[in-house]
């Protein structure tokens, strides 16, 4: 093992329920970090010394695997604004889901997929506006207040779990929205959309996909459970000010 001392496993601790579900958390929290530090370090190679890095900056590569299939939906005549609608109706689908069986974990999973087919629907319908000749104002507005909906439509089904409690969710889907607020209002500020982190829509995604996926297989350690939404706010909320300081500077970044 590249000249590193082997660990001793302590076998007798599998007879016990106790070890085999700390076993359990190991292997999921092994699992869920060993992607995160990857994208961490593409991030940090690919980012500039004066910009905060977020999973914004994988975009283009993920475009790049969307593009054939956009291509074929433009062909068919889908726009760019049916995907925003589409995006922001599955997420509030899943939302009423779960809010309709409060604490039901097998519903819970469905955040972590519907934030991955959004994020993915979310990049489509931008394509289809730029590559294809279907940017509008309307398709702006839609944009902006879809995600704005969407993320809340996600954030808030968590308050039906009292691990994390009510306020600390509440808390995140305001913070969020003064994220995005502030970001939107980098275009009057002459600086364009802002995307600066460190804590942006993609990164809100991979955080609240890894606590839904953990929640609903009981794997959530109760002892971090109240921090875990009082964190991203915090986050949410550094993201807002830096997004705001940019555009006072006249800085993208």
């Amino acid at each position: 093992m590249n000249g590193y001392p082997r660990p001793k496993l302590r076998f007798q601790a599998m007879h016990s329920q106790q070890g085999v579900n700390r076993l359990k958390i190991h292997c999921v929290f092994c699992r869920t970090l060993a992607p995160l530090a990857s994208l961490v370090v593409k991030l940090h190679r690919g980012s500039g010394d004066h910009a905060m890095p977020t999973l914004y900056a994988l975009k283009p590569a993920f475009q790049d695997r969307l593009r054939p299939l956009v291509s074929r939906l433009a062909a068919m005549g889908v726009t760019a604004n049916f995907i925003t609608l589409l995006a922001a109706t599955l997420s509030i689908a899943a939302g009423v889901a779960i809010a309709a069986a409060p604490g039901s974990r097998l519903l819970v999973l469905l955040i972590p997929l519907v934030l991955f087919v959004r994020m993915a629907l979310n990049a489509m319908d931008g394509m289809l506006a730029r590559e294809h000749g279907q940017a509008s104002t309307l398709g702006m507005y839609l944009n902006e207040i879809c995600d704005v909906v969407s993320d809340l439509a996600l954030i808030l089904p968590f308050a039906a779990f009292a691990q994390f409690g009510q306020w600390g969710v509440v808390t995140f889907g305001i913070a969020a929205m003064l994220a995005e607020f502030a970001g939107v209002l980098g275009i009057p500020a002459g600086i364009g959309r802002n995307y600066v982190g460190p804590f942006g829509k993609s990164d809100r995604a991979l955080a609240l996909g890894v606590v839904a996926a953990l929640c609903a297989v009981g794997l959530w350690p109760a002892a971090l459970a109240p921090f875990v939404f009082p964190a991203m706010a915090t986050l949410s909320l550094l993201t807002a000010i830096n997004r705001i300081r940019a555009g006072l500077t006249g800085s993208s970044g």
